[in-house]
This record gives C-alpha cells, structure tokens and sequence, in this order.
C-alpha cells in the first residue's frame, strides 16, 4: 500500500541535518516539487513542531512522522521519507533524538487513517525497524519500505 504514496525522489537519505527545520525541509521537498502539497504545508509542519507539546509526531525508535492538517496545503494524497546517519533533536529537545522523518500527506481522514495504519505495521515489525534505523543509503531504504 505504501509504494503506491511514495512519489519519485520521495526516499531521501543524508549524512546529517542541521536540525528538525531542515529535515522538514529535506523531507517534504519531493512533494512540493511534485506539487502534492504546498509551502502552506511546510509551515503548518514546522509550526506545529515548535509548538508546545510538538513531540507528539516523535513514534519512538527514532521515528518521527510530519504532518499537518489537510487544509493547510495537500493537493494529493502522498509520502516521503528521510533517514539520516547522526541523529537531529526533534523540537530540540534531548529526549526526541529522530533519525528517520516521514512526511505523510493526507487529502482526507479517511485516507490518513489508512496510511497511519500502513506504517504502524511497518513499523511494529522488529525487524523492518531495526533494518530502517540501519539503513546507510536510499537504497536500502527503498528495500525496507517497498
């Protein structure tokens, strides 16, 4: 199910990012330019995050999963990922360090839940995890998620 939402250039990885900002903007990049969402939606992303409480998109086992409400800028319904070698603070904070961001675009509930349902399963298995936190290109990346 997920292959399908993956848009071309949507498997990202990098030695390191600056910090959260820059991973949001690493990993919703291929959607702008595929045009599935808009700035709208990068900056309802990044405002959520650096809200109080913004670790909530923090899935344990260094996962995090970006998002923002729909009507903020989703124009198709799509994913993208970045895994990253050095792990980020995500809002800063000590105890959110991240090393993989999704970036989930859903055009409606329905929709979200399914794709929210597609990767739990993904990501409960032990093995696919503990493959993802290991990944050290796209590549493998691709072989995980696809």
């Amino acid at each position: 199910m997920l292959k399908e939402y993956f848009k071309d250039g949507a498997i990202l990885f990098a030695p390191e990012v600056a910090g959260w900002s820059e991973a949001v903007d690493e990993v919703t990049a291929p959607l702008l330019k595929a045009g599935s969402i808009t700035e709208g939606y990068v900056e309802a992303i990044k405002k959520s995050i650096a809200s109080p409480g913004g670790t909530y998109i923090d899935l344990g086992g260094q996962v995090a999963m970006a998002h923002a409400r729909p009507e903020t800028g989703v124009n198709a319904t799509s994913l993208s990922v970045l895994h990253v070698a050095k792990p980020f603070l995500l809002a800063d904070d000590e105890n959110h360090p991240i090393t993989t961001m999704f970036c989930l675009a859903a055009k409606d509930a329905n929709t979200h839940i399914e794709l929210m349902q597609a990767l739990a399963t993904l990501l409960t298995d032990a093995d696919k995890l503990k493959a993802l936190g290991e990944a050290t290109g796209a590549e493998d990346l691709r072989k995980i998620l696809l």
